[in-house]
Order: C-alpha cells, then sequence, then structure tokens
C-alpha cells in the first residue's frame, strides 16, 4: 500500500533519529515544523473554493463602498475639505484673511461648547468688533433712527417669493447657488455686509442703544479663505484630541458651517455680541443685549438664525448672537411661528 506524506516524513525522519541518537530531537521537531505547514497547505487546498467565494464577495463590497464614499465626497465636498485640511497640517504659513484685520478685543468662548465661526480662542487671534459709532463714522451727516412704529404681527399672510434675495436658503444641503450675486458695501472702519441690509443694520443698532444697549458686530462678511481656514483649524483641534478625520469632520460642521455654505460669504448673516459682554457663548442670551435682539430683531428683518431647539432641523449648534438679515415681513412671520428659515420654506415657499 502507498505511503501517504505524512507517513514518509515521519519515517524518515524516524530512521535519521535512530542512525543518529544525537539528532533525535532536532528530528522532532522538523517533523512537527514540516506537518504543521504541510496541513494549512492542505487546508487551503481542500477549501479552495470556499476562499476564492470570500475573496469575490470582498472585493464586491470594497468596490461598491468606494464608489458610495466617492458619491458622498463628491456631493458634500468632503474630499475638498480633506485636501484643504492637508495643505494646512503640512504648511504653517496659512493666510487667516483676505484682507488684514485690525487688532482690537480678543474672543474668548467656552472650550469647545457654544464655539462659532469667528471662535479665535485656538490660536490667540484677534478679531476687530464694529460698534454703532463705528459704522456711522462711515456716513457723517447722516441721522439713523428707530422706526416710529414697530412692526406689529397683524396675523396677515404675506406673499413670499422663493427669488427673493432676503430669503435665499443657504445650508448644508443648499450651498451657495453659482449664480448669486451681490455687492458689499464697506464702512469706513473696515466692516463689510451686504450693502442692501445697511440701513436696516444700523437702525438696529441705534435702536438698541436708544434703549441703553450697546451692540457690536465682531463678525459680518467672510471670504471663502477665511471660512475654509476657520472649518479646517476646528477640524484640526478636533483632531488633535483623538478623533478620526471623519468624526472631526462631523463635529466640525456641527459648529462652523461648511466652507462654501455659510451666510457670512455672502453678508447676510452677522455674529453680534455687546460692549460688556465680549463672548460668543450660550451666555449671550442673558445679557441686556440678548434679550433685547431675541425680541425685538426681527422688527428690523433679522432672524436668530439658529435656535434653541431646532438643531435637528438646521444641523448647527444654537447660537444666540448668530443674526441673518431675511426682511421684515419674513422675519415677522417666522417670529410669530416660531420657525426657523427650513421650515419657513418649507411652509411660505
Amino acid at each position: 500500500m502507498k505511503k501517504t506524506f505524512r507517513e514518509n516524513v515521519i519515517a524518515k525522519f524516524t530512521g535519521i533519529a535512530r542512525k543518529h541518537e544525537i539528532l533525535k530531537y532536532s528530528c522532532l521537531t522538523a517533523v512537527a515544523v514540516v506537518l504543521f505547514f504541510y496541513h494549512i497547505f492542505m487546508h487551503f487546498v481542500n477549501n479552495g473554493k470556499r476562499y476564492v467565494s470570500v475573496a469575490f464577495v470582498f472585493v464586491f463590497f470594497m468596490s461598491s463602498c468606494s464608489f458610495s464614499f466617492a458619491v458622498f465626497a463628491e456631493r458634500t465636498g468632503f474630499i475638498s475639505a480633506q485636501e484643504t485640511y492637508s495643505a494646512i497640517v503640512e504648511d504653517s504659513d496659512i493666510t487667516l484673511a483676505e484682507q488684514p484685520v485690525e487688532p482690537q478685543e480678543k474672543i474668548t468662548l467656552e472650550e469647545n461648547k457654544g464655539a462659532s465661526e469667528c471662535d479665535t480662542t485656538e490660536e490667540e487671534e484677534i478679531v476687530t468688533a464694529y460698534s454703532l459709532e463705528d459704522l456711522l463714522a462711515s456716513h457723517e451727516g447722516e441721522t439713523y433712527q428707530a422706526p416710529d412704529q414697530a412692526v406689529e404681527m397683524t396675523g396677515e399672510e404675506y406673499v413670499f417669493d422663493s427669488s427673493d434675495w432676503r430669503l435665499v436658503l443657504i445650508n448644508k444641503q443648499h450651498p451657495i447657488p453659482e449664480d448669486y450675486d451681490f455687492t458689499l458695501g464697506t464702512f469706513t472702519a473696515g466692516m463689510r455686509c451686504d450693502e442692501r441690509i445697511i440701513d436696516d443694520l444700523l437702525l438696529m443698532m441705534q435702536a438698541a442703544k436708544n434703549e441703553g444697549v450697546n451692540l457690536e458686530v465682531c463678525s459680518p462678511y467672510r471670504g471663502d479663505n477665511r471660512q475654509e481656514y476657520l472649518f479646517n483649524r476646528k477640524i484640526k483641534n478636533y483632531m488633535g484630541q483623538g478623533m478620526s478625520y471623519m468624526e472631526a469632520y462631523k463635529t466640525a460642521s456641527q459648529i462652523v458651517t461648511v466652507p462654501g455654505a455659510s451666510e457670512h460669504q455672502v453678508g447676510l448673516a452677522l455674529d453680534i455680541w455687546s460692549d460688556n459682554y465680549k463672548s460668543l457663548d450660550k451666555g449671550f442670551e442673558d445679557t441686556e443685549a440678548g434679550k433685547w435682539l431675541a425680541e425685538h430683531s426681527y422688527e428690523y428683518g433679522f432672524i436668530l438664525r439658529y435656535p434653541e431647539g431646532k438643531e435637528y432641523i438646521t444641523s448647527i449648534e444654537y447660537e444666540p448672537w448668530h443674526f441673518r438679515y431675511v426682511g421684515r415681513e419674513a422675519a415677522m412671520t417666522m417670529k410669530q411661528d416660531n420657525i426657523c428659515l427650513e421650515e419657513f420654506w418649507d411652509k411660505y415657499l
């Protein structure tokens, strides 16, 4: 009867061990090693079809995931953000803004909470805040006063137009339209915003001052480069805390708007604090300025863009300092219905 490979190996090394007593343990070790690899080899030979099937499924799965990720990256801008982040890590010489910012007040923020898009704690950056006096210096000879009569909630139903520039919806799902056009108005003090909101902004700040509340704008219009820098810096900060890139990206996008989807980039959004409270955090809602804005900003066409309790709709944490211009009729309607801009679009446009 023909001997098996296993029997031949044992017989061969046993014969050597009998002839050479000194090689007894070496032969035993050799038998064990040879048989070990022999059985592994035979296992793959006998189960070849199974492993081929598993390999096929694995390749198909990876191909599907790669395609899905490619679609996801294209729609969300993930790839461009990742490339920008890599560039920041490799190059420490970053342009912080399109135009130089004059040193003034330093922004302080609660660690990783309530941090807004003008968060500067991480790198001790200095940001200019603009008071009413700073802005009025650009309009010598002109007098800005509050309206003789506040906007009343009459219950009247206005007809709104989705093409109205004041109502443009900008968020993660609706990036800035490619054909969106606007003109920046620039104050002598250096602040810029959409020139069409200037009159109502000054009226609002003057009305607040008449009631003893001194508002200051700390973050008006921001260019594309500035928005990308703020977003990628937040990602870098979270990755430094041990998060993966995807975890950091997701967390950062709840605090700093994804580049290309920020209302600051079209000059319609403003971050506002007061002369005696210079922190962009939840505590601002309890200040006189925060309370005044929450109660009266709609009278001048501004809304609290990211209200508390609407985070599941806006995808942005509550920001009692972030105000967006939508026009007086729309602002009054949103105030009356207690809805955010996304809900307004669903209901009226």
